[in-house]
């Protein structure tokens, strides 16, 4: 064979050493690192604790079925650049996802999110509890939190805590989510909901936005019907413009420590800025957090010269506008 010829024939059997070289790695390559396991769907929720690093991860995942190759999902998380960004929480995965895309999910924190309504006139106390049976964080952590000065700086409210500054609203969260983000997201929602004209609205009545969350809050905690809130607004306007005790139980409530549903003559005289039986004014914060029709009435009361109202017990109240008037209608409603 003439040397060119064998340079040829040698040339040849190297590109088809090369081709099926290469053709055998790129099987490997689709089978073990970027095809799914299964074509069938069958979603689970896994579970990715915190301080999990790439190996434990990777075992994870081959141990749930949803990887083929724990080296090529390592492989995989260099080549993207993502070793170090996992993130914790739960997640909703399936055997017939590439592992691209898994990878994807668990380093982008798309989390599986859960549903909680925090209802309007829940307290700090009431929301912390509320989270924490729903397993979103944990009870303790989120009111230290909520009292913390340095967080509250940093968030940008100007109180002695985060009570009032909670919107009530609906959120989804992950299971075991930072209480900072948590709080963080309903004091965002807090913050949207204040219009511009709310807070010049305030100005104009002689009141700090404070001032007008705190009387949102006693109004949302006196009633839950929507045509008193105004009403139950004017009184407690007329009350502080006539300089007398706003006379509130709700407040008076909040500072009791284990209250079981039965406000005694003692209580109002306890000697807290929060007794407003006690002490004229507002008391120096929410005792509640009210939703936006609360503290819209607070800004807009209703035109009346109401100074007094009384449970009828069905969940109304009858207003009155002189003393006399009002001792009538406790005789008729209270007193029986």
């Amino acid at each position: 064979m003439k040397p060119i010829y064998r340079k040829i024939y040698y040339a040849i059997i190297i590109l088809f050493l090369l081709i099926f070289l290469f053709n055998g790695i790129g099987v490997v390559f689709y089978k073990f690192i970027i095809s799914p396991v299964s074509s069938y769907d069958n979603p689970r929720i896994v579970n990715i604790p915190k301080g999990y690093v790439l190996s434990e991860v990777a075992d994870l995942l081959k141990g749930e079925g949803l990887i083929r190759s724990v080296k090529g999902f390592t492989f995989l998380s260099f080549l993207k650049g993502v070793v170090n960004k996992f993130k914790a929480g739960e997640y909703r995965l399936s055997p017939s996802m590439p592992p691209l895309e898994i990878l994807d999910i668990i380093t982008s924190g798309k989390v599986v999110l859960y549903k909680v309504t925090i209802p309007e006139g829940y307290n700090i106390r009431e929301i912390a509890t509320l989270l924490e049976k729903k397993g979103m964080a944990n009870r303790e952590r989120c009111i230290s939190l909520a009292h913390d000065k340095e967080f509250l700086l940093l968030i940008g409210i100007d109180a002695d805590s985060l009570e009032g500054y909670l919107f009530p609203d609906t959120y989804y969260f992950g299971r075991g989510a930072d209480e900072r983000t948590i709080l963080k997201k309903m004091v965002n929602t807090f913050e949207k909901k204040i219009a511009p004209e709310f807070v010049k609205r305030a100005k104009e009545i002689g009141l700090t936005m404070h001032q007008i969350i705190t009387l949102a809050s006693l109004v949302e905690k006196e009633t839950g019907k929507d045509e008193e809130r105004r009403l139950i607004s004017a009184v407690f306007h007329n009350r502080l413009k006539k300089g007398l005790r706003l006379e509130c139980d709700p407040t008076v409530i909040y500072v009791l420590k284990d209250f079981d549903g039965n406000l005694r003559k003692k209580d109002l005289s306890i000697d807290s800025p929060y007794n407003t039986y006690r002490y004229l004014g507002l008391p120096p914060g929410p005792i509640t957090n009210p939703g936006k029709a609360s503290i819209k009435a607070s800004l807009y009361p209703a035109e009346s010269n109401h100074l007094y109202f009384v449970s009828k017990g069905d969940g109304g109240h009858q207003f009155s506008s002189t003393l006399k008037e009002h001792n009538r209608a406790v005789k008729r409603y209270q007193l029986k």
